[in-house]
């Protein structure tokens, strides 16, 4: 029996819906929720992603704003915009807007961003209190992809769950939230495309979270029969005729799709429920960028 959609829009929307009273209130109260997105240079996908922020920040009464460098910026120029926007008290969310040009750190330019302010969850200060299971603010895809999970199985108690992908802002951050209740946490194992014997990994696991950035890494194959997968990955591939090459667009250039990074058409077949990409855990990423920012301003005026 083919796999259940795993649908984020849905989930997505109930949390919209109940940060609405809450704005609101803050609002009354003068402490209008503002997120500000900040961004280095022209990048087409991040455009598309602020227009994103902006209409879903609007849609609940966030107000929005975008402040841009231009690519020759240097990273000093932009860590002395991020020390502006933190003591600018009418904005009480950054987002540093990826990519940033090679030039600039962004390691560096993260430890500049105010704890208070950091609607990603990615400074080392949020991220330690993730660690300590005492956490107000995470990364956002991580607790999107979390509360994903969790709609299905409430509890995570004795679930074998792996994690392909370790980077900061989702894999490292997935396996926290995975442990982060004393009696009901879930045994999570962390893996990358660099794993020896990856599949001896998924097949195995309950849950399979994937988060590496590699279309087609996971096979139906490498699926435990019955599994809960969790795709994460975004990969823009070509699109192929039957005969696998490229089909051109009106331009006489390559068409391209979003895929994730499971084989959807074969994981289907062997797994219990799967998400869909996109429309699976992209809607709860922006969702939780909204909770996190409604979060940021109650830190900050201590309400």
């Amino acid at each position: 029996m083919p796999a259940q959609l795993l649908d984020g829009t849905p989930i997505a929307e109930k949390i919209k819906s109940e940060l609405l009273p809450k704005i609101k209130e803050l609002t009354a109260k003068g402490a209008t929720p503002h997120l500000v997105a900040l961004y280095v240079g022209e990048n087409a996908g991040s455009k598309i992603y602020m227009n994103k922020q902006k209409s879903d920040c609007e849609e609940v009464g966030i107000k929005y704003s975008q402040h841009g460098l231009p690519e020759t910026a240097t990273e000093q120029e932009l860590i002395k915009a991020l020390t502006d926007l933190n003591n600018n008290p009418d904005i009480t969310g950054i987002i540093l807007q990826m990519p940033l040009p090679q030039h600039i750190s962004m390691r560096n330019v993260r430890l500049n961003i105010a704890p208070a302010k950091d609607v990603e969850g990615i400074t080392p200060r949020n991220l330690g209190m993730l660690v300590m299971s005492d956490y107000k603010l995470a990364p956002c895809t991580a607790v999107g992809a979390f509360e994903l999970l969790k709609s299905l199985k409430p509890s995570l108690k004795h679930l074998d769950v792996t994690i392909v992908g370790h980077s900061e802002i989702v894999g490292k951050p997935l396996m926290l939230l995975m442990l982060s209740s004393m009696m009901e946490s879930a045994t999570p194992t962390v893996c990358h495309i660099g794993t020896k014997d990856l599949a001896f990994h998924t097949k195995r696991a309950d849950v399979l979270f994937v988060a590496a950035g590699k279309a087609g890494l996971i096979k139906g194959s490498m699926i435990k029969p019955g599994a809960i997968v969790i795709d994460i990955g975004i990969n823009r591939v070509p699109v192929l005729d039957e005969n696998g090459k490229p089909v051109l667009n009106e331009k006489g250039k390559p068409k391209t799709k979003v895929t994730g990074d499971v084989v959807f058409e074969e994981a289907k077949e062997v797994c219990s429920y799967i998400t869909p990409v996109p429309g699976g855990v992209g809607p709860l990423t922006v969702a939780m960028l909204l909770k996190n920012t409604v979060e940021c301003t109650k830190l900050q005026k201590n309400l």
